[in-house]
């Protein structure tokens, strides 16, 4: 005889679409396009086609962004995973590794403008990562430079109340679940720090599986990346072309009680960009509608 059960636990997910996907679309164009499709929110990537935060009026151009957010329904996160926006011929750099100092203030600097974008709009994280270990660097000094550079970011974090949200990211100094556990424990657990755990990370490096990553990963999560990914191949995929099963992954978040962002996170896909947001929030609905049909033992406790 099949037990009944009560509904399954937990709000409705908020799915949200990286403007880094996006990159081809004017960002009002691309929140009203994420609004018609019926997101509740962006993964906002800092960087010269979308709020430049290096360019002049910060402050004036993110108030009209909060009010584009506003007229379209949309909450926010605020991404610092721009390619160039700090070095013009360098992916990814300077960052919080760097030997140079002033090169680690440069990245410093950019995460405290993340911190006040992220608090003018109503932002619920600011994320970030902490970079590949530079050539001839000991891994301790990678890390204390890591611990220096984050907590100087947080005091104006948490005066802000805006949470950084660290990502375990392949091949950085910070990879996996474990990284960001270490790095925590050397800050002495601030409030302020949480995680942004990416499930196609999960999938990709992680010992444990994705819906396992997010149970453990629970009491610090503070924002959500998502896309399809396979085991060892560190790369964002559509979904349906990977080898994450969503529901179980979905549904632990929701067990989990997770109200932030659940964020997609389609970086290389701004040629189809549309089509990817459109496809993207047909396919997790689908399959967070399917969490309701998990069989009693495969439930979240």
């Amino acid at each position: 005889m099949t037990r009944s059960r009560p509904p399954f636990p937990g709000s409705p997910l908020r799915y949200a679409y990286g403007t880094n996907g996006l990159a081809d679309l004017r960002l009002g164009d691309a929140l009203g396009l994420l609004a018609d499709l019926g997101y509740s929110g962006v993964g906002l990537t800092l960087d010269h086609m979308h709020l430049d935060p290096l360019a002049p009026d910060l402050a004036a151009r993110t108030a009209k962004v909060g009010r584009a957010l506003e007229r379209h329904g949309l909450t926010v996160t605020v991404e610092t995973g721009a390619r160039y926006v700090l070095d013009a011929r360098r992916k990814h750099h300077p960052t919080l590794l760097d030997p140079d100092a002033e090169a680690r203030s440069a990245r410093t600097d950019l995460l405290l403008k993340a911190v006040r974008v992220a608090a003018d709009l109503g932002a619920h994280a600011v994320h970030c990562f902490s970079g590949q270990l530079p050539p001839g660097t000991a891994p301790d000094t990678g890390w204390a430079r890591l611990a220096d550079g984050i907590g100087s970011v947080l005091d104006g974090a948490a005066a802000a109340g805006v949470p950084v949200a660290i990502e375990p990211e392949p091949g950085h100094l910070l990879a996996d679940l474990a990284g960001f556990h270490r790095l925590r424990t050397a800050l002495g657990s601030p409030e302020a720090l949480g995680l942004t755990l990416d499930i196609g990370h999960c999938q990709c490096l992680e010992p444990r599986a994705p819906a396992d990553c997010v149970r453990e990963a629970a009491p610090w999560l503070r924002h959500v990346q998502i896309e399809d990914m396979r085991r060892g191949v560190h790369t964002h995929l559509p979904f349906g072309e990977g080898e994450i099963d969503f529901p179980p992954v979905l549904a632990a978040l929701r067990a989990a009680d997770y109200d932030g962002l659940v964020t997609v996170e389609l970086p290389r896909d701004s040629h189809a960009g549309p089509e990817r947001a459109a496809a993207s929030i047909d396919f997790l609905t689908t399959a967070e509608a399917k969490t309701a049909a998990l069989p009693q033992e495969d439930a979240p406790c």
